[in-house]
Formats: C-alpha cells, sequence, structure tokens
C-alpha cells in the first residue's frame, strides 16, 4: 500500500535522483529504448542500497517499452517470425541472470564494463543507423537465438533489458528494416526485462524499496510519453544517443576505478 506522505518525503529526499530518471526516460523513449543501463548508472551515485537497484530498473524499463510496444504491434511492424527466435532463449536466460546472487563488488565491476560497452554501441549507433538499409534476407534462428540468449543472461544479472547492445548488432547485420528493428528491440527489452524481474523475486534476497519504486515508475511513465512524442518533432535522436553514451560511459569509468582500484 503507498502511503502518499511517504511518498512526498521519499520525492524530497530523492528530488535530483527522480529529475534524472524523467530526463533518461525522455531520452531513451525517443530513440526507442527503455532506459536500463542509465537507471542503474544513477542509482550506482546514490546512497541506496545496491540489492534492488535491478529490480528498479528493470520496473522503469518495463513501464517505458510497454507503450511502444503496443504502438509497434498496433501499426504491423513485427515478423514474428523473425522476432521469436531472438527472445526465445532470451527469456529463460534472462530469469538465468536475474535470480543468480551477485555479491557487491562483483555486481559494481560488472556494471561498469556493461555500461561502457553500452556506451560504445549507443556511440556507433549513429552510423549503424544511418547506413542501414531494407532487407528481407532470410536470418539464422540459430545465430539469432544464441545472440538473444548471450543478451538476456547478461541483461537479468545486471539490471537492463539488453536493446543497447541488441538494436547495433541487427543494424550491423542487415537483420530487417530500422523500423522492424526499433519494434523487435522494444519487445526484446519488455520481455527480457520481465523474465530477469521474475528470475530476481525467485531469489531469496529479493528486495526493493516500494515508495521509491512507485515513485521512480511514475516518473518514467510520464518522461517516457514525452520523449515517444518529442522524436516525431524537432528532437535530434543521434545526438541525444552520443550524449548519453559519454554520460554512460564516464559513470561507468567511474565505478570500475572506485571498486577495482
Amino acid at each position: 500500500m503507498i502511503d502518499l506522505t511517504s511518498l512526498l518525503n521519499v520525492f524530497i529526499d530523492n528530488w535530483e535522483v527522480v529529475s534524472l530518471f524523467f530526463l533518461v526516460a525522455i531520452l531513451y523513449s525517443s530513440v526507442g529504448f527503455g532506459g536500463g543501463s542509465s537507471y542503474l548508472a544513477i542509482l550506482a551515485l546514490t546512497g541506496l542500497a545496491y540489492i534492488q537497484f535491478r529490480a528498479i530498473a528493470l520496473l522503469c524499463n518495463i513501464v517505458v517499452v510497454s507503450g511502444g510496444v503496443y504502438i509497434f504491434a498496433k501499426n504491423d511492424h513485427y515478423n514474428w517470425k523473425k522476432v521469436i527466435p531472438l527472445v526465445l532463449l532470451s527469456v529463460p536466460f534472462a530469469f538465468l541472470g536475474g535470480y543468480i546472487k551477485i555479491d557487491h563488488t562483483s555486481f559494481f565491476s560488472l556494471l561498469g564494463i556493461i555500461l561502457i560497452l553500452a556506451a560504445f554501441f549507443m556511440w556507433i549507433s549513429k552510423y549503424i543507423v544511418s547506413e542501414s538499409k531494407e532487407s528481407t534476407k532470410v536470418t539464422s534462428k540459430l545465430k539469432d537465438g544464441t545472440i538473444g540468449g548471450l543478451i538476456g543472461f547478461v541483461s537479468g544479472m545486471v539490471g537492463i533489458g539488453g536493446g543497447v547492445f541488441l538494436a547495433p548488432f541487427l543494424h550491423l547485420t542487415n537483420w530487417d528494416t530500422p523500423k522492424r528493428i526499433a519494434a523487435t528491440t522494444s519487445f526484446f527489452i519488455l520481455a527480457n526485462s520481465i523474465a530477469g524481474l521474475l528470475g530476481q523475486y525467485q531469489n531469496p534476497d529479493f528486495y526493493f524499496e516500494p515508495n521509491i519504486a512507485f515513485l521512480l515508475m511514475v516518473t518514467v511513465f510520464f518522461g517516457g510519453q514525452i520523449g515517444s512524442r518529442l522524436s516525431a518533432t524537432t528532437i535530434q535522436p543521434f545526438v541525444i544517443k552520443r550524449l548519453t553514451a559519454v554520460l554512460i560511459g564516464l559513470v561507468g569509468i567511474r565505478i570500475l576505478f572506485k571498486y577495482l582500484s
């Protein structure tokens, strides 16, 4: 049960985090992602207990991408014969990754590496997207399943949806049209975020503080709605991607220096 007085106090104590989550939701939804990597980056710089980072990031991911998945499906942007192999292994592996118990140092070390990799893939995606052409080629179901499973496992373990890794790979391999790649990435993020969250829930150490989680979920919902509308007007998605990549990369480097030194 959410108490309004407690919720207000949480907002006052964490207004900087709430503001950053709102901004991230706007930026990421404008380019078709959920924002999990940046949510983790923000949470890593707070005084919140690290054990709840993954759950909060995945909950916010689910909120942001759900609307996008609905819109893509409504406009018939899914080729399910190609989407299913990608998700088929990613979901159970994301569940497994979410279930695995990870200690404080290992979590932050892995998080730092993941953030740096995410930053790299987001940075190069400017060229990937701009050079992509429509493709109707037949893809390898085995290859797609393997890639999906690997991304799903790492994503579930850290607490992201995996879109920042999947989208560049799909564009580089000319997997399908840019629109269908965006749709597939959104569905991939949603499916893996749910699976990863369910895996965490099965872990005896699963925990998150409901007031801060609820507040951040409401925040990213409104931010995601704004971002999805801005993407169709004047905002430049590739500029946003690059700025976000720099910020994520710097946080990742900072985390690695702190926990590996």
